[in-house]
C-alpha cells in the first residue's frame, strides 16, 4: 500500500481545527512509527446481539496491518467468526492510533510463519499455537490518529483513508 489521503476529520465541539483549513496534519509515518511500537493495544468487536467487547492484546504491524492472535474460545475469536469488522487501538491515548477495519483468520503457513518471526522479534517469544488460538489480521479500512502531547490536540486529528 502507498501512503493513504489524510484528511481531518469531522469532530464537532472538541475546538479541532475545521476540515478545510488549519496546518498539522499528522504524516503516515506517524501513525505506522505508533502502530510498530505500542506494546499493548485494545481490539473491539460485537456480537451478534451488537453487544460491544473490548480485550487488550499483543500485536505487530506488518505489510500495513495490525495482526493479533486470540484464545480459539474466546469472546473476541467467536465475534469476529461472526461479524469480522472491528476496531483496534494502541493503549496510549494522548498519541491515539484508531485502525477501523476488518479481521481475518490467517492459516497460511508461510505468512503464519512470517509473523511468528516478527511477533518472536518483538515480544521474545512465538504467539500461542494458531492451531489452538487463531491468528487475526486487521485489513484496515480507516485510521485515525490524534496527538495529544503539548499544545497540538486541536490541529492534530488526522483521518487516512486507506480502502
Amino acid at each position: 500500500m502507498g501512503t493513504p489521503s489524510a484528511r481531518r476529520p469531522h469532530m464537532p465541539g472538541y475546538g479541532i481545527e475545521p476540515a478545510d483549513g488549519g496546518a498539522g496534519l499528522l504524516p503516515w509515518s506517524w501513525a505506522t512509527e505508533r502502530l510498530i511500537r505500542s506494546h499493548e493495544y485494545w481490539v473491539s468487536t460485537v456480537d451478534a446481539g451488537g453487544a460491544p467487547h473490548a480485550m487488550p492484546v499483543w500485536a505487530v504491524w506488518i505489510d500495513d496491518r495490525l495482526v493479533f492472535s486470540s484464545g480459539g474460545r474466546s469472546r473476541r475469536a467467536r465475534n469476529l467468526a461472526d461479524d469480522p469488522r472491528c476496531v483496534v487501538t494502541t493503549a496510549r491515548a494522548d498519541e491515539a492510533v484508531v485502525v477501523e477495519g476488518r479481521a481475518r483468520r490467517i492459516t497460511d503457513a508461510t505468512e503464519l510463519a512470517s509473523v511468528v518471526e516478527v511477533y518472536a522479534t518483538k515480544y521474545g517469544s512465538a504467539p500461542p499455537d494458531p492451531d489452538a488460538n487463531p491468528v487475526f489480521s486487521v485489513d484496515a479500512d480507516v485510521v485515525f490518529g490524534i496527538d495529544a502531547t503539548g499544545d497540538r490536540f486541536t490541529s492534530s486529528p488526522t483521518r487516512w483513508q486507506v480502502r
